[in-house]
């Protein structure tokens, strides 16, 4: 993974990312509102060997012999001789092992300083704890360790240099630490987690996911509407939706691929059902239409047909009709709307689909439509459902694929387009459906307040016209109009 992948990352589960990262900030500061409070005080001792005669020689050894000693000494304090007068002293309701275990000594390397420290949830008892054991322990080294002589001296003198105060302030929890670890943590955990969300998710949600699988190219990009599922169809009041313009960008770019060959009949597949292709094979044609060109919808998925269902056209008869010899496309295609939109009906479903979509008739069927039609769309069934798009991918121009963003998987698509080449079917390019329209990967679209001069002249010439009342007339009447071939 490079760095853009990691950005890619945080762009796309920044939700995610965000909630863990509030959930370890909340997280730290339940931890300091339920932890019970730790003071922490402290004292210091001064220990030093007195000398009889005060000269060099006696001051050096009387320093190192302290510093021999500071060792055991710091030991001392953590004993039961030390803490069972601090108990008693102080009422305290414990045992000396209790007390030793919130009772710290220590001592740095060549010093001759103890230090004390005393925890306790009272940052008042901290400091009469820690400055009750100084002196006790004080007492301990005057008394039996190192006890006076007959003439009431002692070799060793302990001064206690700091005197214990009380703290203003826990040592834990500490809010600031806690905050800001549980921020952190929260972030980390909330990025782990992405990753590996990341490395699990083989769907296709981006361009650069599907270039990391083929070299075809992205002909367009289609935004998932809020609005798709209710107005599948582009009609004139959309027109200046990002939708609407998806559409332009791919109608533009289709134009663009038939330019060499001069062909201009289309198969639309996609490697599985319910990732958009008869929506975007409707759609195509219609901006098409739109553009002033004659266009020839085949709704060519004779297993599960969905064209005349959305357009609201009689899909009694049709393609098999033909094809079986029992009508001739005079008689079965239907004009759409007032453009030079015609749509070929699937017609009744057949026992045998892939045979009839390969048979010579399907051929002189298409090389008609291709005489007669600027664009000729085909909605061909699912690639990797059964091989009908395979088949009569071969007699077209070329394949469009569909994929769907957050739907279509890697490998369903790579599958698709193995077979497809494998059938010897011209895979012209992609098309990425359901794009969301924010987020990683989203299309961004600015509208400029003004139609194009095409656009507006297909939007106010009545021939190019589609409307819901279009759309009700023909779901009202069903009616069939020919265009004579």
């Amino acid at each position: 993974m490079e760095l853009s992948d990691y950005l890619g990352i945080l762009r796309r589960y920044w939700a995610l990312i965000m909630t863990m990262t509030i959930l370890g900030f909340s997280a730290g500061a339940a931890y300091c509102l339920i932890v019970t409070p730790k003071y922490v005080s402290q004292t210091q001792v001064y220990v030093s060997v007195r000398s009889g005669t005060g000269t060099t020689d006696d001051l050096v050894q009387g320093a190192a012999f302290a510093r021999e000693i500071i060792g055991s000494f710091v030991q001392v304090v953590g004993t039961a001789a030390v803490l069972d007068p601090v108990i008693e002293e102080l009422g305290l309701d414990m045992s000396a092992e209790d007390l030793a275990k919130r009772v710290k000594a220590s001592s740095t390397t060549e010093s001759v300083l103890i230090n004390i420290s005393a925890s306790s949830p009272s940052a008042e008892q901290s400091a009469l704890i820690a400055g009750a054991v100084g002196e006790s322990f004080k007492e301990v080294v005057r008394t039996q360790l190192e006890p006076e002589g007959a003439a009431g001296d002692s070799s060793l003198s302990l001064t206690t240099t700091q005197p214990a105060r009380v703290p203003k302030n826990p040592t834990t929890p500490n809010l600031v630490n806690s905050l800001a670890l549980g921020l952190f943590a929260g972030f980390v955990l909330g990025y782990a987690v992405a990753i590996l969300r990341n490395l699990l998710d083989n769907k296709i949600h981006t361009v650069q996911d599907i270039e990391k699988i083929t070299e075809k190219p992205v002909l367009g990009r289609i935004a998932d509407s809020s609005n798709a599922e209710k107005n599948p169809l582009l009609l004139n009041e959309q027109l200046r939706s990002p939708r609407a313009e998806a559409y332009r960008t791919l109608r533009t770019n289709l134009e663009f691929l038939s330019i060499n060959s001069g062909n201009r009949v289309f198969v639309v597949t996609s490697p599985n059902p319910n990732e958009g292709k008869t929506t975007t094979s409707l759609n195509l044609a219609i901006t098409l239409a739109q553009a002033g060109s004659s266009v020839a919808v085949v709704e060519g998925d004779l297993r599960k047909p969905g064209i005349s269902g959305y357009l609201g056209v009689e899909g009694g008869a049709g393609l098999t009709d033909v094809l079986i010899g029992s009508a001739k496309l005079d008689d079965v295609l239907q004009r759409w709307g007032r453009s030079e939109l015609y749509v070929l009906p699937a017609g009744q479903i057949p026992p045998n689909p892939s045979e009839l979509l390969g048979s010579p008739q399907m051929e002189s069927a298409l090389a008609t439509l291709e005489q007669r039609f600027d664009y000729v769309i085909i909605d061909a069934p699912p690639a990797l459902a059964v091989t009908d798009a395979a088949v009569v991918g071969k007699r077209a121009t070329g394949i469009l694929v569909v994929a769907a963003a957050q739907s279509t998987a890697r490998q369903d698509l790579e599958s698709t387009l193995q077979t497809l080449c494998t059938a010897g079917a011209a895979v012209l390019g992609i098309i990425l459906t359901m794009v969301p329209e924010k987020g990683p990967g989203s299309i961004k679209y600015y509208g400029y307040g003004k139609q194009s001069p095409t656009e507006s002249t297909a939007a106010a010439t009545p021939g190019a016209e589609i409307t819901d009342d279009r759309v009700s007339e023909h779901k009202e009447r069903h009616g069939k109009q020919s265009r004579p071939l």
